[in-house]
């Protein structure tokens, strides 16, 4: 059965974040630092979920989506990334997870996104090879207490975009900014990837994934100092975090100075810059059920500019844009799947799009009625994309609309509406725009036998 869902994320949309024994997560710490996020907004309350899942699993009874895809917090069940069980955590999550059954609706949860305990990134975070051991605890723990009712699980939510943004540019949590110096931050969150897979597997999970956020990388030009660039990025992008999962083999860095294991030349070996070590990769690439991909948008890169990285993003013009000023590109979505399918062949497990979807500026009218018809329009014209990909012979098995709700936007806060419903911010009212009906309608017409 095809699975037509929403997704969310723990920190974006639940709030309570001191309540029920919750610990600190580096959003949290990072959120209260001043000028890190827009307007010094936080999650502190977001869209106060945690009170208010009833409601919203209610709202995806209406939508009629038989998938949810959400993320547990970390901090919930384990305040300090180890150690106790917070049993009031654990709890939240099971009572979320036989509403949605309750609803028929099937629960896609998330182990990590982008919420790491403080406690762990006091320790190095994701620097620290500890992590990705006590990762695997964190799964086992969620895992034996929900394996039983949860079909499919997915371990990391888009680590290119943790590792570059987080750790290499400084721009999300935790903030750090070490550029090229993130790299151990990719290896250390697909081992943890690789070692919550075996976890998951011991504690009865019949499927396992891991989502990666992809982009269709097209060169600025056609001259041959634009194509490397393109390629580079596209290595550091896409094959990264798609190369070890799928084939069990980092692709080649030599364009950002790092040399293949036992090669000559300057410049340190791979296992060194990454901090490799025998049988991780076995562990990495173990078999998986699913890919969950998240598109966006496509990338144009050029020749590098003076900043040290061998690329330029040139940005993408001559579409319509969001209110993210993202540029909007449906067959981009198509391009990007065959793509896949082209690279790694049969090495490719079923493919799940579990994030699209557009930010725009959303309000009510007086009389109560939100019109967006520019996200349907982007959801009809994306949609569209995955059939097309599914025609071309790739093995697409879900689509999930980012996102159910408006919610935080990370370093963004309240600014970027995502949500099929209009949240509220200083209340929580929830108020289902005209894209929820027309999705609505959509998998009704989908599903109807």
């Amino acid at each position: 059965m095809f699975l037509w869902g929403t997704a969310t994320a723990a920190y974006q949309i639940e709030g309570a974040v001191a309540e029920d024994g919750r610990g600190a997560s580096i959003w949290d710490t990072f959120s209260h630092d001043p000028g890190r996020t827009r307007d010094g907004h936080t999650g502190d309350v977001a869209c106060d979920h945690y009170h208010r899942w009833r409601e919203d699993v209610a709202l995806m009874s209406g939508l009629g989506v038989n998938a949810y895809r959400f993320s547990v917090a970390w901090t919930r069940v384990l305040p300090d990334g180890s150690g106790a069980v917070n049993a009031k955590g654990l709890d939240f999550y099971e009572r979320l997870v036989d509403g949605l059954l309750e609803a028929g609706v099937t629960p896609v949860p998330t182990l990590f996104h982008w919420d790491l305990p403080q406690a762990l990134e006091d320790r190095g975070g994701w620097l620290s090879r500890d992590v990705p051991g006590l990762f695997a605890e964190y799964a086992a723990v969620v895992g034996e207490r929900l394996a039983d009712r949860v079909p499919m699980w997915i371990t990391l939510n888009e680590p290119f975009i943790h590792m570059a943004f987080g750790y290499g540019l400084g721009i999300h949590a935790p903030g750090r900014a070490l550029l090229l110096g993130a790299l151990p931050v990719a290896h250390h969150q697909l081992l943890g990837h690789g070692l919550a897979v075996q976890a998951l597997r011991a504690a009865g999970a019949r499927e396992v994934a891991i989502t990666n956020n992809c982009t269709p990388v097209w060169p600025a030009s056609g001259a041959e100092e634009d194509v490397a660039a393109a390629a580079a990025y596209d290595t550091l992008h896409n094959r990264l975090f798609n190369d070890p999962v799928l084939l069990g083999a980092y692709p080649d860095l030599t364009a950002f100075g790092i040399r293949p294991d036992g090669a000559a030349g300057e410049g340190p070996e791979l296992s060194s810059a990454l901090g490799v070590r025998d049988g991780d990769l076995a562990v990495i690439s173990a078999p998986l059920d699913g890919l969950g991909v998240n598109y966006y948008n496509p990338t144009r890169i050029s020749a590098p500019a003076d900043d040290g990285l061998p690329f330029t993003d040139a940005g993408v013009t001559g579409y319509p844009t969001t209110a993210f000023g993202w540029p909007v590109v449906p067959d981009g979505l198509r391009e990007l799947l065959t793509g896949l399918r082209d690279r790694y062949g049969e090495a490719l497990p079923p493919v799940y799009v579990t994030e699209n979807g557009c930010s725009q500026a959303d309000e009510p009218t007086p009389e109560g009625v939100v019109d967006d018809p520019e996200r349907i329009t982007f959801l009809r014209d994306h949609i569209a994309a995955v059939e097309r990909a599914r025609a071309e012979g790739v093995d697409v098995r879900g689509y999930f609309v980012w996102s159910l709700l408006d919610n935080f936007e990370w370093a963004e806060g309240y600014h970027q509406r995502f949500g099929l419903v209009h949240v509220d911010f200083a209340g929580g009212k929830r108020t289902p725009k005209a894209s929820y009906h027309w999705y609505r309608e959509h998998i009704a017409a989908a599903l109807r036998p």
